[in-house]
């Protein structure tokens, strides 16, 4: 009898620490979102998603609907001073001079130059018309294949002039747990971009967690054609196909995805569309604008809210009043994020 009940005791015992082992896990991720400070914005997060999956609920969602729009520069991650494919332009222009040393006294190539050795005051001589012939040299006329493990290399030795770390380390942790949170809720997430598709198609899955389908961008056209070997491969050609910024964004949605998103998260004027998109759809639907104001953890500009004006991923005071028109929500960085980045 002795024994019996020592493993009658010992049995409750064991199944009480496996019950306390097991709880453990769901106490730790009872909150979805840990690097929101709790406000507004965290909990309409979390009544959207908990309103548009819960069975029942009359927001209910299917599966099969549950679309979520994200930008990536100043959304998704660090923006200022300059976009990272620019930057990437930018610093292709050596490699691109040494190949064509004639350029190396022509505008604007002589310009960027000039930048690369500490010249800032020449990035004011940069014109779009500038910027259009620098993206078509450098991101055109070659293999696909090859474009895409040049940006891989640059990815991994770039390094971001503020923090001193590769730029995919600048992504904003608050809003990799909701792209994390949200599919786990069985909502697909999408990276609807003014960047260029080919360039964030090739970290957007290690990055984000998102794979190169669910990248819409500023797509350039490509030619098909065989090489020496007779294998085809795809050429990357100096043609625009589609401008993914502003009403480009919907028409990409359209095009790329062909269901109008139930959320949708931007944070400037090239985003405007996108929002008012989805806020227009039936039933429950999110539209987010991330505003940036905090100067000490990151950067502050707008200008809205008088925040200082900027080229750069501006937020206007006619954007932001429309937000708060229309029922978007408002992310302040410097209110609503208690950590920015994962290294901190």
């Amino acid at each position: 009898m002795k024994i019996i009940r020592l493993l009658t005791t010992s049995t409750r015992s064991l199944a009480l620490t496996l019950l306390l082992v097991l709880a453990m896990p769901a106490q730790a991720q009872s909150d979805p979102l840990p690097s929101w400070n709790d406000g507004a914005a965290k909990q309409a997060i979390i009544a959207f998603v908990e309103d548009t999956t819960s069975p029942g609920s009359p927001q209910f969602v299917p599966p099969a609907e549950r679309i979520a729009t994200f930008d990536q520069d100043g959304t998704l991650w660090v923006e200022h001073p300059m976009y990272s494919q620019v930057m990437y332009i930018l610093e292709s222009v050596p490699a691109l001079v040494k190949r064509k040393p004639e350029l190396v006294k022509v505008a604007p190539y002589s310009t960027v130059l000039e930048i690369l050795k500490g010249d800032h005051a020449a990035i004011a001589r940069l014109t779009l018309p500038d910027l259009e012939k620098l993206a078509a040299a450098t991101l055109t006329g070659m293999p696909v294949d090859t474009f895409n493990a040049e940006v891989k290399k640059w990815l991994a030795e770039a390094k971001d002039p503020r923090w001193k770390k590769p730029y995919p380390e600048l992504t904003y942790l608050p809003m990799q747990e909701v792209l994390k949170y949200l599919r786990a809720s069985g909502y697909k997430t999408w990276i609807v971009t003014g960047g260029g598709q080919d360039f964030v198609r090739t970290y957007s899955e290690a990055v984000y967690g998102i794979p190169p389908e669910q990248v819409v961008g500023t797509a350039g056209g490509t030619t098909y054609g065989y090489g020496k070997d007779g294998k085809p491969f795809l050429t990357k050609a100096p043609k625009l196909l589609l401008n993914d910024n502003n009403a480009g964004k919907v028409e990409g949605i359209h095009l790329m995805i062909g269901r109008r998103p139930t959320m949708a998260v931007g944070n400037s004027t090239g985003d405007q569309q996108m929002l008012e998109y989805t806020k227009a759809g039936d039933g429950a639907r999110l539209s987010m604008l991330v505003l940036h104001d905090d100067a000490t953890r990151e950067y502050a500009y707008g200008p809205a809210q008088g925040l200082p004006a900027t080229k750069v991923g501006p937020l206007t005071p006619e954007l932001y009043e429309q937000a708060k028109k229309q029922g978007w929500t408002v992310i302040s960085i410097k209110d609503d994020w208690k950590q920015i980045f994962a290294f901190e």
